[in-house]
């Protein structure tokens, strides 16, 4: 089963993808309930890279900032998911910003492997910021299997009378 881009809220989401692209414009000065988000901890999520390469699906995760231990890969039920923690750096006494753009906090991402991934394929990897998950075989073609339809194959011409 090929990984499809379009399919559900796995890789490519046009939705939270808009609203990401918004908040990065604006802010986070869309409101919520009456109050603006902007007052609160912006949510973030990592950039990924999701290609194939000899066989195998690998996902290329940007991390800069997290620790290691910081972060958290689960597979269950089909679903790869990276979790984690980025904190925000503590502020000098005497010292303020002008300008803060970097977000803090949780993170998840979650994406659907092919059918049949087996969990002791999966391997990862965390190197200058990017955490790097290998799934063996997961990007081999599997060609449709063809069924063969069983009965007479000469009732649909029978001349009728």
């Amino acid at each position: 089963m090929a990984i499809s881009p379009f399919r559900g809220r796995g890789f490519y989401d046009a939705h939270s993808e808009m609203n990401r692209m918004f908040d990065e414009m604006f802010g986070g000065l869309s409101r919520v309930g009456g109050r603006q988000q902007g007052l609160q901890p912006m949510q973030w999520a990592p950039a990924l890279d999701v290609l194939h390469e000899d066989g195998d699906v690998v996902v290329r995760a940007e991390l800069p900032g997290v620790r290691q231990d910081d972060v958290d890969i689960t597979f269950h039920n089909g679903v790869l998911t990276i979790s984690g923690t980025r904190e925000a750096e503590e502020e000098k006494r005497g010292s303020g910003y002008y300008v803060r753009e970097r977000r803090y906090g949780s993170f998840r991402r979650s994406m659907q492997l092919p059918q049949g991934t087996d969990e002791s394929s999966i391997s990862a990897h965390f190197r200058d910021g990017v955490l790097e998950v290998r799934v063996a075989g997961a990007a081999a073609v599997q060609e449709p299997r063809r069924i063969q339809i069983e009965g007479n194959g000469s009732e649909g011409n029978a001349s009728r009378g």
